[in-house]
């Protein structure tokens, strides 16, 4: 079951910020990478903002370019607590700039000028262990936080938002006590205003769609999912 979500997955475009402000290497890039939805910007700017309006599958990133240069754009993303995983791309062979890149958190270096195909196989070895970390198996449960969907014994489960979102947060934290406090803060705004009964009436729902589930509910602290 797990290999047949991830071939779905990957049957999806992923979406590639490039940052490269070289503009002919940047539009030979955007061809190489035809299997791929590729965001084309020439400065670390551009490249900030893009960030803000969509959501990337892989940042491929130039150092030495205007603006905000690319390790300091990175560390100011992974400070706002942006994982999506990055590649730099560089004619940088300094040690300490290697050091810097790695620092900052990227998850890959690679020098210019590089083999186009070793470029492929670094991206498409890295997006794999991204799309395997985005599918959850608990038993016959199986998270899928790309579609946002949940498969029970290979049947897509009917769910509202609130159903979705109570079930993967307890998939997240199998065997473990999720306090019911945390669990309302992510099911309803403060307008909203959950509340324990509200709580427990989602709870009930759960274990009817899906019977042959363990929900426990652990007196006055919250509740556990059982593997």
């Amino acid at each position: 079951m797990l290999e047949k979500l991830l071939t779905g997955l990957s049957k999806t475009l992923n979406k590639i910020l490039l940052l490269e402000d070289d503009l002919l290497l940047g539009e030979t890039l955007v061809d190489l990478l035809e299997d791929y939805e590729v965001t084309h910007v020439r400065n670390g700017q551009n490249a900030l903002d893009f960030t803000f309006k969509e959501k990337f599958d892989l940042y491929l990133l130039d150092i030495n370019v205007p603006l905000i240069d690319g390790i300091t754009l990175l560390k100011d993303l992974r400070e706002a607590d942006d994982t999506t995983p990055a590649i730099f791309l560089t004619s940088h062979k300094e040690k300490n700039k290697l050091f810097d890149a790695f620092s900052s958190g990227c998850d890959d270096y690679i020098k210019k000028p590089f083999d186009n195909d070793e470029l492929l196989l670094r991206i498409k070895a890295l997006l794999k262990r991204v799309d395997e970390k985005k599918v959850t198996c608990v038993g016959k449960l199986f998270l899928d936080t790309i579609h946002h969907r949940i498969l029970y014994d290979d049947v897509e489960l009917d769910l509202s938002v609130k159903e979705y979102t109570l079930l993967s947060l307890l998939m997240a934290h199998v065997d473990s006590t999720v306090p019911k406090e945390l669990i309302i803060n992510e099911l309803w705004s403060i307008e909203e205003g959950g509340s324990d009964g509200a709580l427990r009436v989602y709870v009930s729902r759960l274990k009817q769609l899906v019977p042959h589930i363990k929900i426990e509910n652990i007196r006055a602290i919250g509740y556990k999912l059982v593997s």
